[in-house]
């Protein structure tokens, strides 16, 4: 259970939901809760553009705060990088460039094949 008895599916909803309001793309939830006790999902997301992944952390950040939430922290909001990463606990938001998603490939370093959200 995290902050005020949401539970990591709730979560990732909320931040799933953010992502969604601002037109984040490719969208991928990785359940890692069987790799790692630090969290339970990992979500991945594109933005179009160094701004639009800025945008999306923030409104991630932002969206769960207004929940409740207190983010854990984050890296890279506000710093027009192309990887902004933003840590709710169990959950942990990804969200990248195309080109840094291309480059890092979370997904084939972490093996694991992504959730149908």
């Amino acid at each position: 259970m995290s902050q005020l008895n949401y539970t990591a599916d709730q979560i990732l909803s909320f931040a799933v939901e953010a992502l969604e309001d601002v037109k984040g793309d490719k969208i991928t939830v990785l359940n890692v809760s069987k790799h790692t006790d630090m969290m339970d999902y990992m979500v991945l997301c594109t933005g179009t553009s160094k701004r639009h992944v800025n945008g999306l952390g923030q409104n991630v950040f932002e969206h769960l705060k207004s929940k409740g939430l207190q983010p854990l922290g984050s890296e890279g909001r506000g710093m027009g990088s192309d990887w902004v990463l933003v840590d709710l606990h169990d959950v942990v938001v990804h969200v990248m460039t195309e080109e840094a998603r291309a480059f890092y490939d979370l997904e084939k370093l972490w093996d694991i094949q992504p959730e149908n959200i």
